[in-house]
């Protein structure tokens, strides 16, 4: 028995830290610029410095991770480059939070001394983040490590803000934009969630000028009434086409405002006449440009109503609603009220209803730069896998909006624009000026505001390979190849990369969007603190290992869908790894390296060696095509059944003879293709389990210093034997058939029986087989007949692919023991069917028994039935 090196019981903590530790330590996971090696390249989208890692960033770390581990052992130059996000607003939050429990108000702070708190924070969850990823397993190469806030990504940040201003593309304006009122910041459409709240339509009388008609609107929200400038029909709607161009008389405002026409008004929405208020919501604001009207901010950054409302000066906007309605109705303004449940946008991080409002803000122009992203996709330089998604993103690409990159916040990269003081001169600049470009004063003031996460965001795929410096690595590994994201992202930050780097670096940034879905729980529903049912990829590692893990998140995925995470497939994933962590044992224990040094050449395979390695290369040819084709948990499900099935339930079973026999030719040959299956299977496995696979393959007999390195297998021709392959399948159904039976009738394997072959077809295959019908079916002795006369009488048969196959009855089983079970087991069923056939006879019983239990009942004695014809046909086939 041969000396083995991996521990007896499988216990991934035994090995999982030390294993990754060497790998870092070796540098596998660092590339070089080498130009014999093609580049692949994958960015991972970078988790926000927020909290934890959930089960969303797993199985988006995994999917890289198997793609990353492929591309290295088929020879590539890969760079997988990790990171993180600054998340400008989430992190601003989450820190205040903190600060206010040691009662630190942000504001009595100070930008400084803030600041210093959130790069405290960043420094702690980067930190974090980073040590939980390398538990997954990750072969990210953290000495290329980069987060949005670093230098040399806030130069890059700097540098696009200028280009895009010195060519036109970043103006200031006056625009709509969703405003929180309680973080007090302009906030992006990917930052709001909408909810459905239960609200009222109120329905007001405008009184048109002199004169007794009045129009009546509805609104859900009466408090913005105040900045109304007009009422706009449908120009074709013939009740309201004699008030178009007469003024109306803006309810407690006092105010005159026009009826304008817009086909923006639905004729069968409503009333037909909609309130135009064009600085408080986005619809009002594109009616009022289009009209030319005023624009009248009614509140302020608080959310409460501005200076120069009387009373409602100084109100919350709720408050002020109140106060507005009881007006109205007092003043015979207020029609009806009727209930209304509607979508509310609410800030995803702080859960208050946003308020859309006219405010000066830093825009991008989209047009231009959207039509290039547009057509590289459209021309299918950019893949999405799946294709689906594609039209998802000409959805948002061909009807965008300018973006608003400016927040009123503390915490991300401040605007690169300076003011001068004294002439008022604006200076757009990568490297804080010293002095004013007009004037030469030296009393500048740098914009207060910083730029969307989504902006720095936006520059990853370059900004981390060195831009705007002309590096080696920016030169080599840009392009990417593959960005591994979420559908959720597509328009923020997917839409977003493709038209920057096309615009600042001339390219596309990757040349396919692989997509995945969620991870939902075992009832479908998406994971969330509120629902209690989030779970800690962490605590899952710690009690099945990251390769359990991992597989369980791959096996269950298809690009494009969500996900249900169930522990009971992670233990099926532990279970599997046991599985061949006690084959490989075993394999091991048997090997003989004089033999296999000896027998190394030797061709002589059985038909068992032959099928296992053809097997073994079809499987090669298959997983490597669905792995190019994104399908990675097919590739996975592949191997798992080979493994499991194939190498270790057949073909290790079908040669402890040979391992057991004295034929030392025969072992030394066994012994090279376990080593090879082995292996090659370990290899395939690798990308989905790295560890097991690992801790494994350093101990077979092998020149490979870590399967990390090692080389992805390829198909090999000579291989191939598709007879092979079908003369095994004939043996392995006849064999699956003989224990069928055998269980069937509770035959135990000590009990042999002569088996007696009548082979239609694959005569040769089921003689080549004779031995393991004797060690796997437990035959006696294996006969062949080309006539049915000289089958045994009183002979169980089956019938399998190519063959009826017999065994005497007597050699199974005791005839006078098993009529004597039998008749136990017939008098029981008597009894039962007695039972039931009495229950159903009884009135009583039918008329106040559920109609449930009484067919429960019914189901029973048809089956009792059932059973005791079987057990009659068996007794008298053994008379």
């Amino acid at each position: 028995m041969a000396e083995v090196n991996i521990a007896k019981t499988y216990d991934p903590k035994e090995f999982e830290n030390r294993l990754y530790k060497n790998w870092e330590e070796k540098g596998y996971f660092t590339p070089k610029v080498d130009e014999n090696k093609k580049p692949y390249t994958i960015m991972m989208p970078p988790p926000n410095i927020t909290g934890q890692l959930h089960l969303g960033h797993a199985l988006d770390g995994t999917l890289q991770d198997f793609l990353i581990r492929t591309k290295r052992m088929q020879g590539y130059s890969t760079l997988w480059l990790p990171g993180e996000d600054h998340a400008s607003i989430a992190t601003e939050v989450k820190v205040e939070k903190e600060l206010l429990k040691q009662n630190l108000h942000k504001k009595e702070m100070g930008r400084e001394a803030f600041l210093e708190k959130v790069w405290e924070w960043s420094d702690t969850y980067r930190e974090r983040i980073k040590t939980q990823y390398k538990r997954l397993g990750i072969s990210a190469d953290y000495t290329r490590e980069r987060f949005t806030m670093d230098e040399g990504l806030s130069k890059a940040v700097k540098q696009v803000f200028v280009d895009l201003y010195n060519e036109g593309l970043i103006y200031r304006g006056n625009r709509i934009v969703n405003w929180c009122p309680k973080c007090q910041t302009a906030i992006s459409d990917a930052e709001i969630e909408y909810e459905e709240q239960n609200g009222h339509f109120w329905h007001i009388k405008y009184p048109v000028v002199d004169s007794d008609e009045y129009l009546e609107i509805a609104t859900t929200r009466p408090e913005t009434m105040l900045g109304d400038t007009a009422v706009a029909v449908n120009p074709e709607d013939e009740r309201y086409k004699h008030l178009i161009g007469k003024k109306l008389i803006l309810p407690l405002v006092g105010r005159e405002i026009p009826v304008i026409a817009d086909d923006y008004v639905g004729i069968d929405f409503g009333t037909g006449a909609v309130k135009i208020t064009p600085a408080h919501d986005p619809n009002d604001y594109e009616v009022g440009k289009r009209h030319d009207l005023p624009e009248i901010v009614v509140m302020d950054k608080k959310g409460a109503i501005v200076d120069g409302y009387g009373e409602y000066s100084g109100m919350d906007r709720y408050d002020a609603r109140r106060a507005i309605v009881k007006d109205l109705e007092e003043q015979g303004y207020l029609v009806k009220i009727k209930e209304h449940a509607h979508n509310v946008g609410t800030h995803d991080r702080c859960g208050t209803t946003i308020e859309p409002v006219t405010s000066k803000q830093w825009y991008v122009k989209m047009k231009s730069l959207a039509e290039p992203a547009i057509k590289v996709v459209r021309e299918g330089q950019i893949k999405f896998v799946p294709d689906r998604f594609s039209k998802t993103y000409f959805n948002w690409m061909e009807n965008i909006q300018d973006w608003c990159i400016s927040r009123q916040l503390w915490w991300g990269h401040r605007v690169p624009v300076w003011y001068c003081k004294d002439c008022g001169e604006l200076i757009v600049s990568v490297d804080e000026p010293t002095k004013c470009t007009k004037c030469s004063s030296a009393n500048l003031k740098q914009d207060e505001d910083v730029l969307d996460t989504w902006f720095s965001s936006a520059l990853w795929p370059f900004s981390t390979l060195g831009y705007p410096e002309k590096t080696e690595d920016l030169k080599y590994f840009y392009p990417t190849d593959t960005l591994v994201t979420g559908y959720d992202i597509i328009f923020f930050w997917v839409a977003r990369m493709i038209f920057s780097g096309l615009h600042s670096m001339g390219e596309i940034p990757f040349k396919t969007v692989l997509i995945h879905g969620i991870v939902r729980d075992g009832d479908g529903r998406k994971m969330s603190k509120s629902l209690g049912n989030g779970v800690d990829p962490l605590e899952v590692i710690e009690k099945y290992g990251a390769d359990a893990l991992r597989f369980m998140l791959i096996t269950g995925n298809a690009p494009g869908n969500d996900i249900r995470y169930y522990e009971e497939k992670v233990e099926a994933a532990r279970n599997f790894a046991n599985k061949i962590w006690n084959a490989s044992r075993f394999v091991m224990m048997n090997f003989d390296k004089e033999l296999m040094d000896k027998y190394k050449d030797c061709k002589e395979y059985t038909i068992a060696d032959k099928w296992i390695l053809s097997r073994l290369n079809t499987l090669v040819n298959e997983v490597t095509d669905n792995i190019d084709k994104f399908e990675v948990g097919i590739a996975s499900q592949k191997v798992y059944d080979f493994m499991w099935t194939e190498f270790c339930d057949w073909y290790i079973e079908l040669v402890k003879p040979v391992l057991y026999g004295e034929d030392e030719k025969a072992k030394g040959i066994v012994l090279n293709v376990l080593n090879e299956v082995l292996s090659t299977g370990l290899k395939l496995l690798h990308p989905a389990m790295p560890y097991i696979t690992e801790e494994i393959y350093t101990n077979l007999p092998s020149t490979d210093e870590s399967i990390v390195t090692s080389n992805w297998p390829t198909y090999r021709a000579e291989l191939e034997d598709k007879q092979a392959e079908e003369n095994m399948n004939y043996i392995i159904e006849a064999i699956k058939a003989l224990r069928n039976v055998r269980a069937e009738m509770n035959v135990p394997n000590s009990r042999k029986a002569k088996v007696t072959i009548f082979a239609v077809e694959g005569r040769k295959a089921f003689e080549e087989g004779k031995l393991y019908f004797e060690k796997l079916a437990s035959a006696s002795e294996v006969a062949f007949t080309d006539s049915k006369d000289e089958i045994p009488e009183n002979a169980v048969s089956t019938v399998t692919k190519g063959a009826e196959i017999y065994m005497p009855l007597l050699d199974l089983v005791d005839v006078e023991k098993e009529l004597e079970r039998l008749n136990k087991e017939k008098e029981k069923l008597e009894k039962e069917i007695t039972r039931v056939e009495k229950k159903l006879s009884n009135e009583k019983f039918i008329s106040k028994a559920p109609e449930a239990v009484v067919n429960e009942e019914r189901e029973k004695g048809q089956k009792y039935k059932e059973m005791y014809e079987a057990v009659l046909e068996r007794i008298n086939n053994l008379k």
